[in-house]
């Protein structure tokens, strides 16, 4: 059996049946941007059963924590200009 010509037919068939069934670009809003939501799904989805209804202390925890880590790497650029020694731990710094 020549499997060449078997894996290059399954191949073809493969590309033709792809195309064969694709999205026929009736709503789209741009050349391959052809997604649309599904029957039922708001416009709006805030206030639906969709919202996700995000907590604003979770959402805001990541910028905090970026606000702490630059406020420590300041320290330890400060004690290293001063020093010319690199101190990691930031309560070891006076």
């Amino acid at each position: 059996m020549n499997y060449k010509k078997l894996l290059g037919a399954t191949a073809v068939f493969a590309i033709m049946a792809s195309t064969a069934y694709a999205y026929d670009g009736q709503n789209c809003s741009e050349p391959g941007v052809c997604w649309e939501p599904k029957p039922g799904y708001p416009d709006k989805v805030a206030g639906s059963k969709y919202d996700p209804k995000h907590d604003v202390n979770e959402l805001n925890k990541q910028a905090k924590s970026i606000t702490e880590m630059e406020a420590r790497n300041e320290k330890r650029q400060q004690h290293f200009a001063k020093t010319g020694k690199f101190v990691y731990d930031v309560d070891e710094i006076e």
